[in-house]
This record gives structure tokens, sequence and C-alpha cells, in this order.
């Protein structure tokens, strides 16, 4: 009788071993795989914050984007993403704050080849607009 439960609890020792041995396994496998996709999406933020990131091959599309008086930058941004002309707008609104880039109210000529830099030169600068305002009255 001794001998079936002496059987049993190393059966159950050797048992219960495998499956933690077997749950660390898959827990640490899982880490490494959560630590990888972490660091993947963090390099393709920073790339996109500080490389010269850009949606198209060289000509690209272009975009008439307008910008009205009052808009945040990340109405900007939401509009530069929608229309595919960046990559990603929470990178591009965090590019303009980290640089005090101004983007001033107009009608831009934007290109899906250009980089977020070749962006902010185009719409903080009030001359680059198409369409400029004067007392109210529009000249083109």
């Amino acid at each position: 009788m001794s001998t079936k439960s002496t059987n049993m609890k190393l059966t159950l020792k050797i048992t219960s071993f495998t499956l933690r041995t077997l749950m660390n396994i898959a827990f640490y496998i899982l880490m490494a795989i959560l630590i990888m996709n972490c660091s993947k999406l963090a390099y393709d933020f920073t790339y996109q914050l500080y490389g010269p990131v850009t949606v198209d091959e060289e000509p690209g599309r272009e975009i008439i984007l307008q910008i009205k008086n009052g808009e945040s930058s990340m109405d900007v941004a939401t509009k530069l993403e929608l229309q595919r002309v960046i990559v990603n707008k929470y990178s591009f609104y965090l590019k303009g704050k980290l640089q005090n880039k101004v983007i001033m109210p107009g009608t831009y000529v934007i290109n899906s080849s250009m980089t977020y830099d070749e962006i902010f030169d185009i719409i903080t600068d009030y001359s680059a607009s198409i369409i400029q305002q004067e007392d109210g009255v529009e000249n083109k």
C-alpha cells in the first residue's frame, strides 16, 4: 500500500515539475516576443521622428492641404495622415512640438514623397501658401 502512495507522490512531483518548467518556458518566450515587438515599435516611431521617412517614392502624389485659422497641429497631422502624406500623425505632431513649429493657415501643395521636415518647411511659411488672405479678401 505504501509503494502505491509513494509512486503516486513521485508521479505528482514529476508532473508538477514538468508542468512548472513548461509554463516558465512559455512565459519567457512570450516575454521575449513582447519585448521584441515593443522594441520594434519604439524604433519605428523614433525613426519616424528623427529619420527621413516618406510615404511614397519620387515623384509621389501632390495634395492640396487647406489649413484653417484655429486648427491645431494634431488636426493638421490627422488630415495629412488621412490623405496618406505622412506615416504617423503622432510622430508628425511630436516632431512639430519638439521643434517648436508654428503651422500657418493657408492652402499648400504637399507631395507624398516629402519628408516631415520638408512638409514643415512648407506649412510653417505663409508665403508658400497658394492662396493668401489679406484683410479678409482672398488673392491668388
